[in-house]
C-alpha cells in the first residue's frame, strides 16, 4: 500500500476562533491508539470541548472526543481519553512558560488533520474574547462584506446603489 502525502482535514473548531484571540500557533503530534487512527480516518472525531493543559511537565489534550470504531473489539478506545501532544520540549518550555505568567491564556486546538499519513493537531495560544469583542470583530466583517458587494457592483458597471 502506498503512503499518504498531502494533508487531510479530519476536524475544525470553528468556535475556538470566533471565543478567542488567537496569539500564536503550533502544530503537534498526536499519540493515538489503533483504533482511534481508524475513527479518525473514517472522520468520527469532535473538537468542541477540546483544550490543552500540562500534566507532569508535559502537554495533554483533554476533551477531544473520537469515537469508537465500528469493527473494534475489546481493543476499542475510551471516546474521550486523555491524549499526549508530541512537541519539542523547548517548545513546551516555552508555551507552560506563557501559560503560567497568568495572563489568562489558554490552548485549544484549531484543528485535527492528517499530514502525510501522521496524525496531527493546530493548537492555538489563545485569549478568550469578551462579547463586546465578539460583536466589533461581525460587524467588522458585515461591513467589509458590504464594501465588496459595492465594489463589484462598481467595476461591473453597475453605478446605481440600492439601499
Amino acid at each position: 500500500m502506498t503512503r499518504e502525502t498531502g494533508r487531510k482535514l479530519i476536524a475544525s473548531n470553528k468556535k475556538a476562533r470566533h471565543d478567542y484571540a488567537i496569539l500564536k500557533t503550533y502544530e503537534a503530534g498526536i499519540v493515538l491508539a489503533g483504533t482511534e487512527v481508524k475513527s479518525l480516518r473514517a472522520g468520527y472525531c469532535s473538537l468542541r470541548d477540546a483544550f490543552a493543559g500540562e500534566h507532569e511537565g508535559e502537554i495533554m489534550l483533554y476533551g477531544l472526543h473520537i469515537a469508537e470504531y465500528g469493527f473494534g473489539s475489546w481493543t476499542n478506545h475510551a471516546p474521550r481519553r486523555t491524549r499526549k501532544l508530541l512537541l519539542h520540549k523547548v517548545e513546551i518550555s516555552r508555551i507552560l512558560a506563557q501559560l503560567r505568567d497568568g495572563n489568562g491564556l489558554t490552548m485549544v486546538p484549531l484543528s485535527l488533520y492528517f499530514n502525510d499519513g501522521w496524525a496531527k493537531v493546530e493548537l492555538a495560544l489563545a485569549r478568550g474574547l469578551r462579547s463586546y469583542d465578539k460583536r466589533q470583530a461581525l460587524a467588522a466583517r458585515d461591513a467589509q462584506r458590504e464594501i465588496a458587494k459595492h465594489l463589484g457592483r462598481h467595476l461591473k458597471g453597475a453605478t446605481t446603489s440600492r439601499p
